[in-house]
């Protein structure tokens, strides 16, 4: 956390039971795609825990190997009472971006009663070209406001929520509030318009196409290795990608 910042931050990041992770990379990946997925998780937790404006990683899995790599990087391992609440079918859309919340908001429950006073931002764990530098503009924007919000241009204030869309303009891979806010992380398929729909405020900066760039398909995956990956994501997607 820098020294100008005025609380600190918790993010929390979801992993799924990685042999079901990442289904639409199957095509690709095959019988590595347990592999990929943890490679991703692994690049994305490396680059948040290396974020000046981060205090705390956790994680919210039920993974027995996800989780003990995850904690290796410097991760706080949160696991499910239930079971898994992020495996859930892929039938069921709805039952899934609920599941996916509700380990969120789990997460969120831990941060709350260790960690008093600290702003919460939720952050997709697929995204193997972040730059740690790109998420500390993005919690610096959540903490001490920006001019050149989407739906102010010209103010500077702390909104009670902010959040970024993906790439595609389709989904979200950032959410984030300050202490004291409602955390209400709204993920899964068309998350950008119902992040807005809530008063969220979308951030428009420049500079954080890794923080944009999730990876659902093969696709996802090339435009990732082109902008930069870890060094995990990058050893698996170059034997994969030389196959294609």
């Amino acid at each position: 956390m820098t020294d100008q910042a005025r609380f600190s931050w918790t993010v929390l990041l979801p992993v799924k039971v990685l042999a079901r992770a990442k289904s639409r990379l199957a095509v690709l990946a095959g019988d590595r795609r347990h592999e990929l997925a943890l490679a991703l998780a692994s690049d994305t937790v490396s680059a948040v825990v290396a974020c000046p404006e981060v205090a705390r990683v956790i994680v919210v899995t039920s993974d027995p190997v996800a989780g003990p790599r995850l904690a290796a990087l410097g991760a706080h391992i949160v696991g499910e009472a239930t079971g898994d609440p992020l495996e859930v079918s892929r039938d069921n859309q709805d039952g899934s971006q609920h599941a996916l919340n509700a380990a969120l908001l789990r997460g969120a429950a831990v941060a709350a009663r260790r960690w008093p006073g600290t702003g919460l931002a939720a952050l997709t764990a697929d995204l193997p070209a972040l730059r740690p530098t790109e998420l500390a503009t993005a919690l610096r924007a959540a903490g001490h406001g920006v001019p050149g919000a989407v739906f102010v241009p010209d103010a500077v204030f702390v909104p009670d929520a902010v959040f970024v869309p993906d790439a595609a303009g389709v989904g979200t891979t950032l959410y984030a509030v300050p202490p004291g806010a409602e955390f209400r992380p709204m993920f899964g398929g068309a998350s950008r318009a119902r992040h807005a729909a809530a008063g969220a405020v979308e951030l428009a900066l420049d500079g954080i196409a890794g923080l944009r760039q999730d990876v659902d398909t093969p696709d996802d995956l090339r435009t990732a290795v082109a902008l930069g990956v870890g060094p995990r994501t990058a050893e698996v997607a170059a034997a994969l990608l030389a196959d294609a």
